[in-house]
């Protein structure tokens, strides 16, 4: 670890936890809403189904706070990326509190970005997600819940994977089996076209959640 990395690690709790509670949401209709943040140090770059992400201007880390009323997920995932320590395919932890975690910012596109660009994803990317689930689970993990917008490709074509706090998990979960399966009856074939709109992503996303691709994949 650099020693910059490590004086992350080192670095008190408390202002981050100032960082998180200049965040503001409001609840409208059952959907967690941005209202406002500390503009000057963050910028906003995810969302997610429990959580916002934001760097912490010019710094190489990340904030990702959780919303009511997934607060409690902020130390579930913090312990995962605990047992995940050491692996390169994962972020580095550097702090928690009650409804946050602090970890690298990773520059790149997701797979679904790719997607959405046209940029080329060789095979190599399966194998090492693949090594990464294969690390994750020597550490008693069982790897969950990996889709399209968790897996990072960097400038440097490293992977890394992100959102980690359903690897605690016990139901099997066969999200990257059938993705790999679509990479070789879909993607990789020639005539397949490499970029594709996000809305038409999305639909697809929702109805293989909703079982209606079973018999493709089984």
């Amino acid at each position: 670890m650099s020693d910059d990395k490590l004086m992350e690690t080192n670095r008190s709790s408390k202002p981050y936890q100032q960082l998180a509670e200049s965040i503001v949401f409001n609840n409208k209709r059952n959907h967690m809403k941005l209202i406002s943040y500390n503009y000057q140090e963050l910028e906003l770059i995810g969302s997610g189904r429990s959580a916002y992400v934001f760097r912490i201007r010019g710094r190489n880390i990340a904030i990702k706070v959780f919303y009511p009323p997934f607060e409690h997920l902020a130390q579930k995932e913090a312990s995962v990326y605990e047992r995940l320590a050491g692996i390169s395919y994962f972020p580095i932890l550097y702090n928690s509190g009650k409804n946050f975690i602090v970890i690298d910012f990773v520059e790149g596109l997701t797979l679904f970005g790719c997607l959405v660009t046209g940029k080329q994803m060789n095979r190599s990317i399966l194998s090492d997600v693949d090594d990464a689930i294969k690390h994750a689970r020597e550490r008693g993990l069982n790897p969950s819940d990996i889709h399209l917008h968790n897996i990072l490709i960097t400038p440097t074509e490293r992977i890394i994977l992100i959102d980690v706090v359903r690897f605690t998990q016990k139901n099997r979960c066969n999200q990257w089996n059938d993705l790999k399966k679509a990479y070789d009856l879909f993607y990789h074939k020639p005539f397949f076209p490499k970029r594709l709109p996000s809305k038409l992503l999305l639909c697809i996303a929702f109805l293989y959640k909703k079982g209606l691709f079973r018999r493709i994949f089984n």
